[in-house]
């Protein structure tokens, strides 16, 4: 029987996706479980590994029984996920830990400390500014956590600990790929090493490190326990995996120098494709990650609930006006269209989409803010200001990519997630930054990116490049108006300079808030 179909599965942090995709890029099934995200207090969020282990589990149990196709036809199973949070595990590959979400914000002093002793070196070694991942969660543990520490084997990533159980591995064969070590704290991201001069600085023994391997490598396969546990068949293949911006990335075709893409979800996240390592030592605002393709690079930033900050103002104070007489709920639609009425630039609003801190550069104690607003501005004028803000965040952004890589020939920008349904949206970051806006139909481009690493894998295809490259569907592309474009570089100007003028502000606002 030939093996026609692949299994892809994204570990997020709202929960778990699975799809089967046939070779031809197809999606045949899929299904989508939440996950459950434990806070017993202000600044803890962790997560069960066995509820994430068994929510993938149910879902390959679903998908598979969903598409009717026989198991024996799966040719391979690749995850992606969620990158930034941590769990330790013993020898036998138990979880001796919670899941450290990159949510939690515990390691908080660790953070500072990491900063002051070594943050540059860090920053130039890893190509991420220290933030809240494993190097500071790891040290949390060993200085918090002692006695739970000297139990850890390994630290390892969801989408490691997931494959792992599903195969059967021990600790010694513990693992990180490549495009999620950007986040490690200690890994050397052109060597593919740890790096003896941080891992000394901060005392962390290499041995609770696990190996670096690449996202295509077969690390195991499904043991009759775990077959029996989802529906399938023993020794269905299993590669190691990515993390779910790189996957994303790959699936959405970001393949070339000078693409963008766009994430447009609950967080907003700009990224562009690069072929060399330049790490944001001045700014420590961009992420260095590398791509799932080995000669290339996705360097990144985010504003933390970006697209959340669309919904917080559809729920909490859009007018009543704009209500379907059918529902209780302001229609995105119908906002979009009153929005689009306002001039670009809403008439001198403009909007900070920072409600939760600022991630890029990291300030806990940015907020969010409107300023600017008079009597004649309408609730369409303060939500298509939110939309410019998110739009003005990203040129800030690209301005940044754009001094590291002088030479870089924009493209395009590829945009998923939930906001890439609206044109005025697109239209905006269009007009924004300059560049054509191309939004894509397919809504499975983690998992999709997924499947084909796991089709490469294992040798259903020649190269990552031709897999993705005519398997994506997208929508109009949208070119941007050179009118608009100079009259946002003037409120882009104002934008920027916000950030300084507040910044006193929102100091002496934490300290209050703080006692």
């Amino acid at each position: 029987m030939s093996k026609n179909y692949l299994i892809g599965i994204d570990i997020g942090t709202m929960g778990t996706k699975t799809a089967i995709f046939s070779t031809d890029g197809n999606i045949v099934s899929d299904t989508f479980e939440d996950s459950n995200l434990i806070r017993p207090k202000l600044g803890i969020v962790e997560q069960d590994p066995d509820e994430i282990y068994n929510s993938v589990i149910d879902t390959i149990r679903q998908v598979v029984k969903k598409s009717g196709i026989s198991p024996r036809e799966i040719a391979g199973i690749g995850l992606d996920g969620q990158m930034a949070g941590i769990l330790g595990i013993d020898k036998d590959w138990n979880a001796v830990t919670h899941y450290d979400s990159w949510l939690d914000t515990r390691c908080e002093p660790y953070i500072q400390i990491m900063k002051e002793k070594a943050g540059d070196k860090v920053l130039a070694i890893t190509g991420c500014p220290v933030t809240y991942a494993h190097g500071p969660k790891i040290l949390w543990w060993q200085k918090e956590k002692p006695d739970i520490f000297s139990e850890i084997d390994k630290f390892v990533v969801p989408t490691a600990y997931v494959a792992g159980k599903m195969t059967g591995l021990k600790g010694k064969d513990a693992y990180i790929d490549y495009t999620q070590l950007h986040f490690s704290g200690f890994g050397d991201v052109q060597k593919l090493s740890w790096s003896e001069t941080i891992m000394e600085r901060f005392n962390i023994p290499e041995e609770k490190l696990p190996n670096i391997i690449h996202p295509w490598k077969v690390i195991g396969e499904l043991t009759s326990k775990c077959a029996d546990e989802c529906g399938m068949i023993a020794g269905v293949p299993v590669v190691a995996g990515a993390g779910d911006q790189p996957a994303g990335s790959l699936g959405a075709g970001i393949i070339r120098k000078g693409q963008i893409f766009d994430v447009a979800g609950t967080a907003s996240v700009f990224s562009c494709c690069v072929n060399a390592f330049k790490p944001d030592i001045e700014n420590k605002t961009i992420i260095f990650s590398r791509s799932v393709l080995p000669d290339l690079w996705i360097p990144l930033a985010y504003i933390n609930g970006g697209g959340l900050c669309l919904r917080w103002f559809r729920d909490e104070f859009a007018s009543k006006k704009f209500w379907n007489e059918n529902t209780t709920t302001v229609q995105y639609e119908i906002l979009n269209e009153e929005a689009e009425k306002v001039p670009a630039g809403s008439e001198g609003l403009l909007f900070l989409p920072h409600l939760g801190g600022r991630v890029c550069p990291n300030d806990q104690n940015i907020r969010g803010a409107w300023v600017g607003f008079t009597w004649s501005h309408t609730p369409a004028h303060f939500y298509r200001a939110i939309m410019e803000g998110i739009a003005f965040e990203y040129a800030y952004y690209l301005s940044i990519l754009k001094a590291l890589f002088e030479d870089m020939q924009l493209a395009e920008v590829r945009v998923i997630g939930g906001g890439a349904k609206s044109k005025l949206f697109n239209t905006i970051k269009a007009d924004v930054l300059g560049v054509p806006y191309l939004p894509l139909a397919k809504p499975d481009i983690a998992v999709f990116g997924s499947a084909v690493i796991a089709g490469y894998g294992v040798g259903i295809y020649r190269n990552l490049e031709s897999a993705v490259e005519n398997a994506i569907p997208h929508g109009d592309v949208i070119i941007p108006n050179t009118e608009r474009h100079n009259l946002y570089k003037e409120y882009l100007d104002a934008y920027i300079g916000l950030f300084d003028n507040l910044r006193g502000t929102f100091q002496k606002l934490a300290n209050v808030r703080s006692g």
